[in-house]
């Protein structure tokens, strides 16, 4: 691949020696070229005006001062939706992943990815859109490939009303003084629907509830 056909890629992240290895690396697949590092996403904007090219993909770290992650992934989406955001973490934590798959990220990894796993993840967001690791969770890898299907599984009222505001950044406790039920109750709901649909965890209730469309981004 010519330089000139490289896809081109942006690194946002604060940790200098992290951003520079990791530029280093990127720069050594042939099928990729690092344009700019940031240190957030402000620094970002200015080097997106400043320059005539717009990366095709975006890595993103989420804890970084003046504009963390996910400001910087809502920003993105508004003013350049055509740009892939890969979220690059050390946060193993479904709420977070929930936030940034909601914002907009077409994927997120751990920063302790393995080199040859980093290439894969972005070639797969190039031809696929998209790229979700097994070791955050195995459940989005399942429900977004190709072709894959969806059990018919019919929900009560309550049931599709818990699965909506789960796909929301309430707690579950907040969720139980919603629907005025008990923390208790909604537990129950809560495995009942994992055992229902098949899934381990909450990003794959989101995950469900997008390609059925009873939640919308």
């Amino acid at each position: 691949m010519s330089n000139s056909k490289k896809h081109t890629l942006a690194i946002v992240d604060d940790h200098l020696l992290f951003a520079s290895s990791l530029e280093k690396l990127i720069n050594t697949f042939p099928e990729f070229q690092v344009l700019f590092k940031a240190r957030h996403g402000l620094e970002m904007q200015n080097e997106l005006k400043g320059n005539d090219t717009i990366p095709d993909l975006i890595l993103l770290d989420i804890n970084m001062p003046v504009m963390n992650g996910f400001e910087t992934v809502a920003w993105l989406t508004e003013n350049h939706p055509k740009v892939k955001v890969l979220a690059l973490s050390v946060e193993d934590n479904e709420g977070i992943i929930l936030k940034m798959i909601r914002g907009g990220a077409k994927g997120y990894f751990l920063k302790d990815i393995h080199p040859d796993d980093l290439k894969f993840a972005l070639l797969e967001v190039m031809e696929k859109g998209y790229y979700y690791s097994e070791r955050v969770t195995s459940t989005m890898v399942n429900a977004l490939q190709p072709g894959a299907k969806e059990p018919t599984v019919k929900l009560r009222e309550n049931e599709l009303t818990f699965l909506q505001l789960a796909c929301s950044e309430m707690t579950y406790k907040e969720i139980a003084d919603v629907m005025h039920l008990s923390p208790k109750t909604i537990d129950g709901y809560r495995q009942e629907l994992f055992n229902k649909l098949g899934i381990k965890n909450r990003v794959g209730l989101v995950i469900y509830a997008l390609k059925n469309h009873l939640i919308e981004l």
